[in-house]
């Protein structure tokens, strides 16, 4: 009974202590929620429809179509503007897929197999004939070579490892595009049931035919705004806000934007720094003109462009390069010379020139064996075979091959960053070798069996050696001017200061307005994602830190001028402002010159009162007439003229774009078209989804769009 006692005497203390106790759990599990939350958000790289976009499976989506491209075009890597391209194609082919799911869904649209294996069947969409499954003889998708490779590509994955990796990358290839083609085709059916529901009728044809076909001739007198000087006009704040209420839903915007004033400072080699560089090529340049082979010479250079030592085309060179093959003989050199655009310093050696196919169809056998002599062996007695006349496919699947036929294009291999001597040496077989010629080929592990099916295309291919290098600056020349930017920034604290002492520091201030989260870069200078983190993020009149960026060459600080929240812009913004302003001054002398007309009821009066009177003919409804006078489109009077009778002088002066006219309908003459009421019923339908073609946009202002994507790429 004590102890109870003493427990009731302390009752209080004992329920601080298990309330304090009872309030930390459930706070440290509220903060492990919110911290949890903001891990998510984190991960995020945007929103569509409510539904959040993960980084990491944007990301995947991303590989994806770059692993299409790469094939498609034959290249090993894409640069940093190829990949923009590809997440920009990813990003907004993912919006917009989203976006005519959610309607098809509500519709009830679909694509079943069934569909799909129609589409394969017909092998006439342009995706198809993308693929490696088209019929070289009928130039159409062949759906049984498909099939053919779908069964060999599961049965490739246990039977030859070497083999299943080529089978892998064409069947992740084939699946992107049986996805695509799957959301292209809902697409479709989406966009075809709304050009659908768009009507005519032949009163409504027969109108439309009579205002396009209908030619005016006109006496026109015209008055242009230019003719009233801008301080014969005022315009009060009350003029500008009810011009402004008039244009409000022109000025709404759907996405955030920043406008910015910022100094780049680009760090540039100096005269010292170029002396050496020029030092430096001159000893490349003796080296390669006397080098038998020129690869060593190139690689110990650190050239930008590797040295493949096989016949490519043209293209592959940079363009300043190209441009000098044809007119260089063969064992020249020339260069260095300097290249501004790219600021490079390059030397080429034309090595050999020759006429060869841009594209060769082929086919292989890899032999190996326990050993390379089992292998030579056992290709000597293939390579007889087929000499005497063995079938190839029926030899390539003895070992565990297809033997099918492949084409490749100079373009697939030309691009490439090194290649060893297998490769080279199979190219330079390929590009050789006459049609039909079969030739046995060692490389390291074997030996590989080729045969040459057909060649298209000759064109001229060059083996040429180039030397090309940035003209870059040293670290002394980078750290004088790394002080001197930072000395500035660091003297210079505020937006105003900043800004006003910039010209006398020697720095030139620059802005760029309205930038959004969809950019890749700042004020268009590469590596500059922490830049664009920071802008929106920060509050107006913010200066940035000082950053290093571009290609290791820019030096940068941002000052943060305005914010553009979603909505309408308002008045006080001078962009808008001066739009306003433009179309008030335009109502003013409009209200100037339709008082001096005022009173002239005929051409001639109006010719008095100061217009210029001129013959205007074939002045249709349907389109806007342009005014030599004035310089300008004008589709009111269109209108006015097409509702005004022969021989009528215009009922009153009509306001335009350029001016103010008053005319006199001298004849009216119907078009010679015969009018076809079906024909004219098709065309109205067609103008109808044509307006209503922005229906995506409408879709994406509704599906609140967030682009995260500043944050992670």
């Amino acid at each position: 009974m004590a102890a109870l006692g003493k427990i009731r005497s302390k009752g209080v203390t004992l329920i601080i202590i298990i309330g304090l106790g009872l309030f930390a759990f459930i706070a440290e599990e509220a903060f492990r929620s919110c911290e949890t939350n903001r891990n998510n958000q984190r991960q995020q790289v945007g929103e569509v429809l409510g539904e959040k976009i993960n980084v990491q499976d944007f990301q995947k989506l991303v590989d994806e179509y770059t692993e299409v491209i790469k094939m498609q075009q034959g290249t090993q890597n894409l640069n940093d503007e190829q990949l923009n391209q590809v997440k920009d194609m990813v990003w907004n082919t993912y919006i917009q897929s989203k976006l005519v799911e959610n309607e098809a869904k509500e519709l009830g649209l679909t694509v079943t197999d069934k569909e799909m294996q129609n589409i394969l069947k017909q092998g006439t969409n342009p995706m198809l004939l993308q693929t490696p499954f088209v019929n070289q003889q009928t130039g159409r998708f062949d759906a049984n070579a498909l099939q053919k490779f779908l069964a060999e590509y599961k049965a490739q994955k246990t039977a030859n490892p070497q083999m299943a990796q080529q089978y892998e990358t064409i069947y992740k290839y084939w699946t992107f595009i049986e996805k695509t083609l799957r959301q292209q085709t809902l697409a479709q059916k989406f966009q075809n049931l709304l050009a659908h529901s768009f009507l005519s009728n032949p009163v409504e044809a027969k109108m439309a035919f009579k205002d396009a076909t209908e030619e005016n001739q006109i006496q026109l007198a015209s008055l242009p705004y230019s003719s009233v000087s801008d301080d014969k006009v005022k315009i009060s704040d009350a003029d500008l806000k009810a011009k402004y209420d008039e244009l409000k839903p022109r000025f709404k915007q759907y996405v955030e934007s920043r406008d910015i004033k910022f100094i780049d400072y680009q760090v540039t080699a100096s005269s010292n720094d170029k002396s050496a560089i020029n030092k430096q090529f001159a000893t490349y340049a003796s080296e390669l003109a006397v080098a038998a082979d020129p690869a060593e010479v190139v690689r110990k250079s650190t050239s930008l462009i590797s040295y493949l030592g096989i016949p490519v085309a043209k293209t592959a060179f940079p363009s300043d390069i190209a441009q000098r093959l044809d007119s260089m003989a063969v064992g020249q050199t020339f260069g260095p010379s300097v290249n501004h655009q790219d600021n490079t310093m390059n030397i080429v050696k034309l090595v050999a020139k020759q006429q060869l196919p841009d594209s060769i169809q082929y086919r292989q056998i890899q032999i190996s064996g326990a050993s390379v002599d089992v292998a030579r062996k056992t290709a000597d007695s293939v390579y007889t075979a087929l000499k005497s006349g063995a079938d190839f496919e029926a030899l390539a699947k003895k070992y565990g091959q297809t033997g099918a036929k492949t084409w490749m294009t100079t373009n697939q291999y030309q691009n490439a960053p090194s290649m060893d001597n297998d490769t080279k040496t199979f190219i330079n077989s390929l590009n050789t070798m006459a049609v039909n010629g079969v030739v046995n080929i060692p490389i390291t592990q074997g030996n590989i069996i080729l045969q040459v099916v057909d060649r298209k295309g000759m064109i001229n291919k060059y083996t040429a050696a180039v030397i090309k290098k940035s003209i870059e600056f040293s670290r002394e020349t980078y750290s004088a001017a790394y002080n001197k930017f930072s000395s500035f920034v660091s003297a210079n604290q505020s937006a105003e200061a900043i800004l006003k002492n910039a010209q006398a520091s020697g720095f030139k201030v620059q802005e760029a307005n309205d930038v959004t989260t969809a950019q890749h870069y700042l004020a268009n200078i590469h590596s500059t994602r922490e830049a664009l983190k920071w802008l929106f993020e920060a509050k107006q009149g913010s200066v940035s830190p000082m950053y290093e960026c571009g290609d290791n060459d820019h030096l940068l600080v941002v000052v943060l001028t305005k914010i553009h929240p979603i909505g309408y812009r308002t008045l006080e913004d001078n962009q808008v402002k001066e739009v306003v302003k433009a179309e008030v001054l335009k109502d003013k002398k409009a209200e100037v010159l339709l008082a001096k007309l005022q009173g002239a009821n005929t051409v001639a009066a109006a010719k008095a009162k100061g217009a210029t009177v001129s013959p205007v003919n074939q002045v249709t409804f349907a389109a806007p007439v342009f005014i030599p006078a004035t310089g300008a489109s004008e589709p009111a009077l269109s209108g006015a003229v097409a509702a005004t009778k022969k021989g009528q002088f215009s009922a009153k002066p009509v306001k335009g774009n350029a001016g103010v006219y008053v005319f006199q309908v001298m004849n009216k003459q119907a078009g010679s078209t015969k009018f076809n009421d079906k024909s004219e019923e098709q065309k109205l339908r067609q103008k109808a989804l044509q307006y209503a073609g922005n229906f995506m946009n409408e879709l994406y202002m509704k599906a609140k769009v967030v682009d995260n994507r500043y944050l992670f790429f």
